[in-house]
């Protein structure tokens, strides 16, 4: 039987996420390190076996269901029940903490992937072997960078928010509370703090009121969340400030950016020529 402890989240836990999970080698690290600063409220942990050759992220939800936020097995340790045994060890832990449910997925606002990746085959099937049932499908798009758009209807936008008396801005790390309490009020607290823990946040006003938002950077390397208050929808708002986004991504040396969990797929294909390219299963199934 498989050892599994509570581990300090350092390097070696990174470099295993990093050799596991091929697709996203370049931010495995970051969003091991993103899982490790969660909001103060959020009750969690990382477990792993003794040497480190396999570790899972686990959390509880706001509506008290567990999370399976990550799970890695080094490659050349795969095939001898060290994910089966993660698996279980979440699940106790979850136990614990009074969850009625496990739950392969996203935990907003500190997440690292929606789902699982269909791409990682082996996760899906150690998910389904262990009774998780599949209950919802989400989506990325891709956007290449620097994104791909229309000159004409940009300069269009840019004119009709300035007739309508519209700024756009960036809001610097230290100095979102407003932004912050916009989105709060708008949307919800997930957002807001996705909002303030980004790596670039913009936004748009008009005398003095904030009329919108996008972010960059919460969950390393991926755009969102963005929205429009319904007074400011139809000026362009939203695809000026996405615009903005991606063209912070570039230059931070990006070559495409991940927008998360979408929506409204074709809003996305018209703006920056994004494409819907990674899909993900979540999972879940009662605890016993």
């Amino acid at each position: 039987m498989t050892d599994i402890v509570p581990v300090a989240v350092d390097d070696r836990v990174a470099d295993v996420a990093a050799a596991a999970l091929w697709a996203d080698a370049e931010d495995a690290a970051p969003v091991v390190r993103r899982l490790a600063d969660p909001p103060r409220e959020r009750t969690w942990t990382a477990l792993a076996t003794p040497d480190r050759e396999g570790v899972v992220f686990a959390s509880i939800g706001a509506d008290g269901a567990g999370h399976i936020d990550l799970i890695a097995v080094d490659p050349a340790a795969q095939g001898r029940g060290i994910g089966r045994a993660l698996v279980g060890a979440a699940e106790e832990w979850m136990r614990g903490h009074g969850a009625a449910e496990a739950r392969f997925a996203g935990n907003p606002p500190c997440y690292a992937w929606p789902g699982v990746d269909v791409r990682y085959t082996p996760a899906a099937c150690l998910a389904e072997r262990l009774g998780y049932e599949q209950y919802r499908v989400a989506w990325n798009m891709t956007a290449d960078l620097p994104a791909r758009y229309d000159r004409a209807e940009h300069e269009a936008d840019l004119a009709g928010l300035a007739a309508a008396g519209v700024t756009v801005a960036a809001a610097p790390v230290g100095e979102r509370a407003a932004v912050a309490a916009f989105v709060r009020e708008q949307w919800n607290d997930k957002w807001a703090w996705e909002a303030e823990q980004a790596a670039g946040l913009h936004y748009a006003y008009r005398d003095g009121e904030i009329l919108g938002f996008a972010a960059w950077g919460a969950r390393p390397l991926w755009f969102g969340p963005m929205g429009t208050a319904p007074a400011a929808r139809g000026l362009g708002v939203g695809r000026v400030l996405l615009r903005r986004c991606l063209a912070d991504q570039a230059a931070a040396g990006q070559t495409s950016a991940q927008i998360g969990w979408v929506g409204p797929l074709r809003f996305y294909s018209r703006a920056v020529g994004a494409r819907a390219e990674r899909v993900f299963w979540l999972y879940r199934r009662a605890l016993g």
